[in-house]
């Protein structure tokens, strides 16, 4: 083969090497759908998310009629919510999502610590859920391990629950009782998963700790068997949806209210945001 006939196999994406086309390699973007009322934050959100070369805004709404109007044409892969929304309530659209697009995966974002409303979303069908007061890598972090499939809980949520589960109540406790497995964790155990639960590695557990990697290793393979479940978002999550944390389980009681009294100043987080940019 000739100089000219392999410019010309090149011109025309042949690899001249094997006389084949070739092929291209690119990960499909993670399509986003974004659902909040003040319009300020949700450019802010959008200018943000958009800076991730593998991230895309398909669609952006102010509410949940419009969102449920909107989506079942777009059956993005995430949908990015508040929960304090004019009308109905973020927790009623996350309901409502799984009919509509069964295959899109739901993030919270918002403003409400307040087990009761982490726990009404994650029933809800909620596969994550971020305060607004974390910062740009960790809402990136939590996009792109809820979009493949994984559930995340911020680094705040996680913490305070997870130390709920594991210290069990006192005795005469009414709520749902700790299931009987968690008996079985030792105390060093418990102290691995709440440093697993806050992110920390290996090699930083057993520094903390005064034992081996290898010892930790050992102990986080030890909670993963006797609790079934396979990472620490998992098991807060499970501890939440039984009530089995700080606060009585949800039950047959009402739900919370459509629209939650506290909000964040939207310029303020704004504000945060375009820092981030």
């Amino acid at each position: 083969m000739g100089i000219a006939d392999r410019e010309n196999l090149m011109q025309v994406g042949i690899d001249a090497r094997s006389s084949s086309p070739s092929v291209s390699l690119r990960k499909p973007k993670i399509r986003i759908v974004l659902v909040e009322d003040h319009a300020i934050l949700r450019e802010g959100l959008k200018a943000l998310i958009e800076i991730e070369s593998d991230f895309d805004i398909v669609g952006e709404f102010g509410s949940v009629e419009d969102c449920l109007e909107g989506i079942a044409g777009l059956q993005p892969d995430l949908l990015l919510t508040d929960l304090a929304l004019p009308g109905r309530s973020g927790i009623e659209l996350l309901a409502e999502i799984q009919r509509l697009s069964p295959l899109t995966r739901k993030l919270v974002l918002t403003a409400h610590e307040n087990e009761e409303y982490i726990r009404a979303a994650l029933n809800a069908g909620a596969n994550g859920y971020v305060l607004k007061d974390a910062n740009s890598a960790e809402l990136m972090l939590a996009i792109r391990t809820v979009s493949t499939g994984q559930q995340f809980l911020c680094k705040a949520i996680a913490s305070k629950i997870l130390s709920g589960y594991l210290s069990g109540y006192a005795p005469g406790d009414q709520r749902t009782a700790v299931p009987a497995v968690t008996q079985s964790i030792t105390e060093r155990e418990r102290e691995v998963l709440t440093r697993i639960a806050l992110g920390n590695s290996n090699k930083l557990i057993a520094r903390e700790l005064g034992v081996s990697p290898k010892t930790v290793e050992k102990h986080r393979s030890n909670l993963m068997r006797k609790l079934q479940l396979h990472n620490a978002a998992a098991i807060t999550m499970f501890a939440i949806r039984n009530g089995m944390t700080g606060s009585a389980p949800l039950g047959g009681s009402a739900p919370p209210s459509n629209r939650a009294p506290t909000r964040t100043q939207p310029l303020a987080a704004v504000r945060s945001l375009a820092s981030a940019v």
